[in-house]
C-alpha cells in the first residue's frame, strides 16, 4: 500500500508541475496590445496625398510607399485600412480631434510635434536638400544669398530654410504643397526649393533636363507614424506590427517597389 501511495504521490507532483509549467508558458506568450479606433474594424490613416512617392492619388486611388506600408500594418492588426486626405497644415489638429486614428505621411519626428502627438519607432531616414533648375549657377547653401527659396508650409523644409536664413539672407516663399513649389521653380518664379531628399531624388531622376540637387544634405531626419496621445494602445500595436514588417522582409519589398534596391 505504501508503494502504491508513494507512486500516486509522485504522479500527482509531476502532474502539478506540468500544470504550473503550462501556466508559465501562457503568461510568457506576448499579448496583442488593446486599443480603440475611430470606427470599429477600421484603421483611418491621415495623409496629405500630394507627396509622391510617399502618398498621392492616381485614377482615384491612393498610391505610394506610405500607403503600401500602412496597408500591411493594418493587415497585421486585423483592420481594414482607409485613407483620409488632409491638407498638411491641418493634419495634426485633425488627428488630435480624432478625424482619423493615425498619420502616415512622410512626417518627420520633431520635438515640437512630439509635444502634441506621439510617434512610432522611426520607419524611414531622410534629409533636406536644395533643388535648383538645371541651368542654375547655385552650387550650395551660400549661393542662396539674395535669392528666392520655396518651401512647403509647416514642413521641416521650411524649418531648415529658416535656419539657413540666419546665415544667408534670402527670401522664403511658402507653398501649400511641394509640387506647387517645383512648378514655380520650373517657371523661374523662385531660384531654389528646399525639401526632403526622398522627394527630390525621384523628381530629378524623372526630370534630369529641368532640375538638379546641389550641395550636401542640410539635415538628417526620421519619419514616424503619428498617433494621438490618448491612444497609447494603438501606438504599441503599430510599433509591434512595424517591427514584424521590418523583420520578415516585407518592408524591404515595399521599399524596393518605390525606391529600387538600396
Amino acid at each position: 500500500m505504501r508503494k502504491i501511495a508513494l507512486y500516486l504521490l509522485i504522479f500527482g507532483m509531476v502532474l502539478a508541475a506540468g500544470c504550473v509549467g503550462g501556466e508559465k508558458q501562457k503568461t510568457e506568450t506576448p499579448k496583442k496590445p488593446e486599443f480603440t479606433t475611430v470606427q470599429p474594424g477600421k484603421l483611418l490613416v491621415g495623409v496629405d496625398a500630394t507627396y509622391p512617392p510617399f502618398e498621392y492619388i492616381e485614377n482615384n486611388e491612393y498610391k505610394g510607399f506610405d500607403i503600401d506600408l500602412m496597408k500591411e500594418i493594418g493587415k497585421r492588426l486585423g483592420l481594414e485600412v482607409e485613407f483620409v486626405n488632409q491638407a498638411w497644415e491641418g493634419i495634426i489638429p485633425a488627428l488630435k480631434s480624432h478625424k482619423f486614428d493615425c498619420i502616415c505621411s512622410a512626417m518627420t519626428i520633431t520635438e515640437e510635434r512630439a509635444k502634441q502627438i506621439d510617434f512610432s519607432d522611426p520607419y524611414f531616414e531622410a534629409g533636406q536638400v536644395i533643388v535648383v533648375r538645371k541651368d542654375s549657377t547655385i552650387s550650395g547653401a551660400p549661393d542662396l544669398q539674395g535669392k528666392k527659396v520655396g518651401v512647403q508650409l509647416g514642413t521641416t523644409g521650411e524649418y531648415a530654410a529658416r535656419d539657413l536664413n540666419k546665415n544667408y539672407s534670402f527670401e522664403i516663399k511658402t507653398y501649400d504643397t511641394t509640387p506647387d513649389a517645383f512648378l514655380d521653380l520650373k517657371n523661374g518664379n523662385i531660384d531654389a526649393v528646399i525639401c526632403d531628399n526622398t522627394v527630390a531624388e525621384p523628381l530629378v531622376k524623372n526630370n534630369p533636363e529641368t532640375y538638379k540637387i546641389v550641395g550636401e544634405k542640410l539635415t538628417i531626419e526620421y519619419y514616424g507614424i503619428a498617433v494621438a496621445k490618448d491612444n497609447p494602445g494603438l501606438l504599441k500595436a503599430i510599433n509591434q506590427a512595424l517591427k514584424e514588417v521590418k523583420e520578415d522582409g516585407t518592408y524591404d519589398k515595399i521599399y524596393n517597389t518605390w525606391f529600387g534596391k538600396s
